[in-house]
């Protein structure tokens, strides 16, 4: 089932989320500084591309410079890529097939404002 589902979210929305973060991860790694961002927009791009099957965990170890780097991705990619997952979900629940794919897309909204401190982990 978990098969069909990324399917279907690949054709209708994941294609489009992913190319949405790797742009962005472009973007965010010219700078040196950008470079750890740019990555975690990577990660987060490559769990918007497959979903179904895996899980954003908050790590343990993360400490106070994830806090800070997540309010700085807050303000530079947060809000345009969590605007992306509210658009997708919400024309996703307007069909009956498409809400469990809408309710996928609400669920990354938290990664996608706040992904440093956070890994992607299969599902058990």
């Amino acid at each position: 089932m978990k098969t069909i589902l990324n399917i279907i979210w690949l054709v209708l929305s994941g294609f489009w989320l992913f190319l949405a973060y790797l742009l962005a991860g472009l973007i965010l790694c010219i700078t040196v500084i950008g470079i750890p961002f740019g990555l975690a927009s990577f990660r987060i791009g490559r769990y918007a591309l497959w979903p179904f099957g895996y899980e954003a965990v908050e790590r343990r170890d993360a400490g106070a410079p994830s806090c800070v780097g997540n309010v700085l991705w807050l303000l530079l990619a947060g809000w345009w890529l969590a605007l992306g997952h509210i658009f997708t979900g919400v024309a996703l629940c307007v069909t009956i097939i498409g809400i469990p794919l809408g309710i996928a897309n609400f669920k990354m909204i938290p990664v996608s404002l706040m992904p440093l401190g956070r890994e992607i982990v299969p599902t058990r």
